[in-house]
């Protein structure tokens, strides 16, 4: 896919603003350690996280949405709320399992009612997916300006997880491993805003991107059961955490040579790149597997952990917030999510 007339306007971000290091998490899970005689550190070790962010009780995916997207509009005080004429909510956590949280998202915001609003879930890739469909509009001329939302509240799924480990009798060394990844997911929101050519006046032009999928392994990685918050019941995620690094990385491999195909790059071509960032050894296969220079990679998996959807966007926000983009820098955008799907997008800062 090629853009000749979307541009990116904004990112920006929300942070809970409760720090809950990999150390608590040990030392919560001390009773399971010391069961199983595992070392302490073995968690940071393996994944590279010293902590994530942990919102409070209560907290709504709308609520944290709300608040990046008004970030993201106060950055771009040329668009009004009149001009955004879709707005689409791209976390895996949702408030409701209906109405969609984009709904909340909006009437928050006090957007047009000629806006329109849905969700759009395929796990950690959805904001990616969520571009593609706001820059879709666009370019066709339906719209003159979108924004994507969502917002990642990783607490439940944290807790249920630590919860199941502390109690259930059965669990082994060996069985704990599927629910690894779930005690790295930390919590935040994201929004975006792009525009049609006539409106921008930043000039990040959306140059294209590329889609490739692997739904063979769909098994890898599951969350159940599919519920709203409110709903009672526990959320659980199982990853075979090995197997998803080693077909993702392959999936990526073969998206970045359609996306060299598609934009006409060469392996030296972005200047800055912005992953998925689910552990240190996975942005570290990654790149190898990419044959890219691991140099102009932006990561933040270290102190926010693994945090869904949002984590590209808030990465690209918090690149753009420390200079780390400069203008007419040539960046990257690469998304994988379980499934196994895989979205890169070029952008021409």
């Amino acid at each position: 896919m090629k853009y000749n007339r979307v541009y990116i306007e904004s990112f920006a971000y929300s942070l809970p603003e409760k720090v809950l290091t990999t150390e608590e998490i040990e030392n919560r899970l001390a009773p399971l350690y010391e069961r199983l005689n595992l070392p302490f550190g073995r968690l940071e070790m393996l994944s590279g996280i010293k902590e994530r962010r942990y919102p409070e009780n209560g907290t709504m995916p709308s609520d944290s949405s709300t608040k990046a997207a008004l970030i993201a509009l106060e950055k771009t005080p040329h668009v009004s709320k009149d001009d955004i004429g879709c707005i689409l909510h791209t976390s895996v956590s949702r408030d409701f399992l209906e109405p969609a949280s984009a709904n909340i998202v909006h009437n928050a915001l006090g957007l047009s009612n000629d806006c329109t609003i849905y969700d759009i879930s395929n796990a950690c890739l959805g904001f990616l997916n969520g571009i593609i469909t706001v820059a879709d509009k666009i370019e066709l001329g339906q719209i003159d300006a979108g924004m994507v939302v969502s917002g990642e509240n990783g607490r439940p799924l944290l807790d249920t997880t630590i919860e199941k480990l502390l109690t259930d009798t059965n669990l082994n060394r060996r069985n704990i491993k599927e629910y690894f990844a779930a005690l790295t997911i930390g919590s935040g929101a994201a929004a975006v805003i792009l525009t049609s050519d006539k409106l921008t006046q930043n000039g990040h032009k959306l140059l294209g991107g590329t889609v490739q999928n692997a739904t063979e392994h769909n098994e890898l990685c599951r969350s159940f059961p599919d519920m709203g918050v409110h709903s009672g019941h526990d959320i659980i995620m199982t990853t075979d955490s090995e197997a998803v690094l080693i077909n993702g990385c392959k999936l990526a491999g073969r998206t970045w040579s359609k996306l060299k195909e598609e934009l006409g790059w060469q392996d030296d071509t972005p200047d800055r790149l912005f992953c998925h960032q689910v552990g240190t050894s996975h942005r570290r296969m990654l790149y190898e597997t990419l044959g890219l220079d691991e140099t102009r990679d932006f990561s933040t998996v270290e102190f926010l952990g693994n945090i869904g959807s949002v984590s590209v966007p808030i990465t690209v926000a918090m690149g753009e917030e420390k200079g780390i983009i400069k203008k007419d820098d040539t960046i990257g955008l690469f998304g994988i999510g379980s499934g196994l799907n895989c979205i890169m997008l070029g952008v021409s800062w």
